[in-house]
């Protein structure tokens, strides 16, 4: 059954300005559900939801907004980025079919494409039948992939755009102490698989891994934090662990909720937990 709510948690490249972030956040009017702001990534997840045509309008607004505020030439932060809006995935919410996120995806990069001049790639499933991976576009963007709307070169200021159509994500950092940034490389390559990719970086005094858990039934939050904790060397400490944006309720649900504080999680993390009564109705009709 084609989703009759959808998800997108975009990624912008801002995370310290607090009232650009603002700004940018109002423009998704009613949809917004969460703002996660981290001055380090200098990159902010601001997750919405609703239906697919209400979601691709509060979508269009966030981006028109932040191309026309942001400048990439002057950005610096430590998570990898080529746009001012650098990932824009579109998720069904209560089924697991991707027609109506594959529809939203593909007229938000046209538009995109057109209308701002911001050049797209495309992830997910393919016009052609096969398959890409956001790793796979960040990889090639300009390389060996070519846009797949708008110019074949970057936007002066607002780079260029990720847009797809995928199943749940969970993206999920643990902080460390006594690691060096090579030492925390090591282990985020360690414990990277299909289903927990994982970068080493710095933040501030400490180091971090940063995890995009692709299968979050299988791999959540529990079973990334124990994988990286088993990897540690004893000289080093988890400070503290943040679920970045929202999570689906089956994923929390599973998740012991004794070790929720160590977690970092909390019943408000559940995507169903943020949504309106109206798109509650639409999920369960």
């Amino acid at each position: 059954m084609s989703a009759r709510v959808l998800a997108s948690a975009v990624n912008v490249s801002e995370g310290r300005d607090a009232p650009t972030v603002d700004r940018i956040a109002a423009a998704c009017g009613d949809l917004l559900l969460d703002v996660h702001r981290d001055a380090d990534h200098n990159r902010s997840v601001l997750t919405l939801a609703g239906a697919p045509a209400e979601l691709l309008d509060a979508v269009r607004s966030l981006v028109e907004v932040a191309v026309g505020t942001l400048d990439l030439t002057g950005h610096a932060g430590v998570h990898p980025r080529f746009g001012v809006v650098d990932v824009v995935p579109f998720t069904p919410v209560g089924t697991s079919d991707l027609s109506a996120a594959i529809e939203a995806r593909d007229r938000l990069a046209i538009w995109a494409g057109a209308v701002l001049e911001v050049p797209c790639f495309l992830y997910g499933p393919m016009p052609d039948g096969g398959s890409r991976s956001l790793p796979e576009v960040r990889r090639g963007a300009f390389i060996t992939l070519q846009p797949d709307t708008g110019p074949d070169q970057a936007h002066a200021s607002g780079g260029a755009m990720a847009v797809g159509a995928r199943g749940p994500l969970v993206a999920y950092n643990v902080w460390f102490t006594g690691m060096t940034p090579a030492e925390t490389r090591a282990i985020a390559a360690k414990v990277r698989s299909d289903s927990l990719r994982a970068l080493g970086l710095v933040v501030g005094e400490f180091t971090q891994v940063s995890c995009n858990l692709v299968d979050p039934d299988t791999v959540g939050p529990a079973e990334a934090y124990d994988k990286v904790a088993a990897a540690l060397p004893e000289a080093a400490h988890i400070v503290r662990a943040e679920l970045v944006g929202l999570m689906p309720s089956s994923v929390l649900t599973r998740t012991p909720e004794d070790r929720w504080p160590e977690l970092g999680l909390s019943a408000a993390d559940a995507l169903e937990a943020r949504l309106g009564d109206q798109t509650l109705k639409k999920l369960r009709s």
